[in-house]
């Protein structure tokens, strides 16, 4: 509640720039709404100690602990910590066994409709659900974040996008029980660079098309980044019986694989097999680049593009790949390999493993 009082007076505070302090100690909160519309703008709330997500799930009606709703002009910063105490959480979680996934654990921090808004110099440590989430906001930067939570924590995805555009994330280090970073449906105009990913499933777009009232995917451009010890490096992963919606104009560059299971994959066919479901997934994938991905690989198949049968790939193009197979590969006495499957990628400079065909 004190949160609460402190936020509206800051939000409500004046026409000019305002400042909420959480000053050093450590503060228990359950669900918590910094609501706008704000009068005062920009409001920069600065984190110098640390915030403890109650461990009471009572304590949680809704899907998350803080969230910001409905702000233009929102600044975060401080160096402080959010300690979403997931430990006493994760055992509840279905995500890993059902893909409806009917009761997710509470995200740490959820931006929902935040305009001009920025997240700077924090650490996420341990959520019970998704770390950080970025719903239906404009020109959102995030930069230097340190997000950690152990590679076996159920669906405690580090930053997950939706429905935003131009949103910048850099010069963060990310290492979760899933992905990284998720670049969900009807997100447009992303941009990701520096990130230091591991462990987790590495930086995805998707998953796609499991909801009948999902956008498109467009602008989104991932570089300069490395991933070390994840089950996936870079992924496009999308379900069957899929609205007809499109991911394109996707640019993967300058990317360190270090130890990763699947470096580059495509997944047209996400959970179908465990899951038995039937249909094919109608997203459309085009315009994909992948240049300069080198490192290593411990599975034999680097370069996985399993396309859908009924909307095949376009437009893939693979340049400058050189992946090698780790000494920890379970099976090294077989090649290392690419393949693909409704899809017939374009091919440019050096080539390792060898270009499918």
């Amino acid at each position: 509640m004190a949160f609460i009082q402190a936020w509206n007076a800051a939000c409500k505070s004046s026409t000019g720039p305002s400042k909420l302090i959480i000053p050093p100690g450590r503060f228990m909160v359950g669900e918590t709404i910094f609501q706008g519309p704000c009068s005062s703008k920009p409001v920069t709330v600065e984190i110098q100690g640390t915030i403890l997500a109650n461990s009471d799930m009572s304590e949680f009606t809704g899907k998350e602990c803080l969230l910001f709703q409905d702000v233009d002009g929102l600044t975060i910063l401080g160096g402080g910590i959010f300690d979403g105490q997931g430990q006493s959480a994760w055992q509840y979680s279905n995500c890993r066994s059902s893909d409806n996934c009917n009761s997710p654990l509470p995200i740490s921090i959820k931006f929902q409709k935040v305009t001009n808004g920025v997240v700077q110099d924090i650490n996420l440590v341990n959520s019970k659900g998704f770390h950080m989430t970025i719903t239906s906001c404009n020109n959102f930067v995030v930069e230097r974040l340190n997000i950690t939570a152990p590679g076996n924590s159920p669906n405690t995805d580090g930053i997950h996008i939706s429905r935003s555009n131009q949103v910048r994330v850099s010069n963060s280090v990310i290492g979760t029980g899933d992905d990284c970073i998720s670049i969900g449906e009807g997100s447009t105009n992303v941009n990701i660079s520096g990130i230091t990913c591991g462990p987790g499933h590495g930086i995805s777009i998707g998953s796609l098309g499991k909801r009948p009232e999902e956008n498109s995917v467009s602008g989104i451009f991932v570089s300069n980044s490395s991933l070390t010890n994840t089950t996936n490096g870079v992924r496009i992963k999308t379900f069957h019986n899929s609205p007809k919606i499109e991911a394109s104009n996707i640019t993967f560059e300058d990317i360190t694989m270090n130890e990763v299971q699947n470096p580059i994959i495509i997944d047209q066919h996400y959970r179908s097999k465990k899951h038995s479901t039937g249909g094919v997934s109608l997203v459309k994938i085009s315009d994909v680049h992948y240049k300069n991905i080198r490192g290593s690989s411990i599975s034999n198949v680097a370069i996985t593009l399993s396309c859908s049968s009924s909307v095949p790939c376009e437009g893939i193009e693979l340049a400058d790949i050189d992946i090698t197979l780790s000494s920890n590969c379970l099976k090294k006495l077989l090649p290392l390999s690419s393949s693909c499957s409704f899809a017939k990628p374009v091919f440019k400079g050096k080539q390792n493993p060898p270009a499918c065909e």
